[in-house]
């Protein structure tokens, strides 16, 4: 078993740099930081690189013990994204989805411009969790690789299909025959009380803008969450996990 425990080591550089989408998108790898999230991408059949494991962990990774670097908390520390220094982060290759399918999908999740990364990860969680078929970053999203978005999305960045589009006709085509529904606060149709037949597509837009308005008049119906007057709005993944909950199971 290899062990690194210099800084200035070409691949401790080089797993550091993927802390950058840049580096991430030219390289087309992922860092994976922490127990669950190596262990996921292990499961799940992604192709892992390395994994860097703190001397004292080794034993936990077993599973993966032809690609464990045993290391320091130094350098641990340096590849790391994370505020506490974590016992183990590898490197895996992305994990892509062919656009020319999308729509066999009956159940879509469509979210427009979401820059929150924490949020992200949380609604392709419960988009998972609750049998949604596939999600479609629409727009300028914030990076599907960022590590915050890995760790928030608990593995199930690799459970479920998604793809990346900003072209408007691409969902009018692939989707023509999917009933396409917008979350609107200025709904006057009520979640308590909305159907849906499959399959769908459910667009949610960014906290701050909302849906544009080209993905407004691409819908057939619209929706909003009915609150207390005294309560401007929801966090998104809130949102999204109380709508996608009516649609997909209720």
């Amino acid at each position: 078993m290899e062990k690194i425990t210099s800084l200035s080591n070409i691949l401790v550089k080089e797993t550091a740099k993927l802390s950058q989408k840049k580096y991430r998108d030219a390289e087309g790898k992922i860092l994976l930081e922490g127990y669950k999230s190596i262990n996921e991408a292990y499961l799940c059949g992604l192709d892992i690189e390395y994994v860097f494991v703190n001397e004292n962990k080794v034993a936990e990774y077993e599973f993966i013990k032809e690609k464990l670097i045993i290391t320091t908390d130094a350098v641990l520390k340096k590849i790391s994204t994370t505020e506490s220094v974590p016992e183990a982060v590898g490197v895996c290759r992305r994990k892509n989805y062919d656009l020319k399918n999308a729509g066999k999908f009956q159940k879509v999740v469509l979210l427009e411009n979401i820059k929150d990364a924490g949020n992200l990860g949380t609604i392709l969680r419960t988009s998972c969790a609750l049998g949604a078929d596939l999600v479609i970053l629409f727009g300028d999203c914030v990076d599907l690789y960022n590590p915050k978005v890995v760790r928030s999305a608990v593995g199930a960045l690799w459970k479920i299909p998604i793809i990346h589009t900003t072209n408007i006709e691409f969902i009018k085509t692939q989707f023509k025959n999917h009933v396409k529904i917008a979350t609107l606060p200025r709904s006057k149709n009520l979640l308590s009380k909305f159907n849906s037949e499959v399959p769908f597509v459910v667009m949610f837009g960014s906290e701050a803008d909302g849906l544009s308005g080209k993905l407004i008049e691409a819908c057939d119906k619209d929706v909003k969450i009915e609150m207390k007057d005294n309560v401007e709005s929801l966090n998104l993944s809130i949102s999204c996990g109380i709508i996608l909950y009516k649609l997909l199971i209720n």
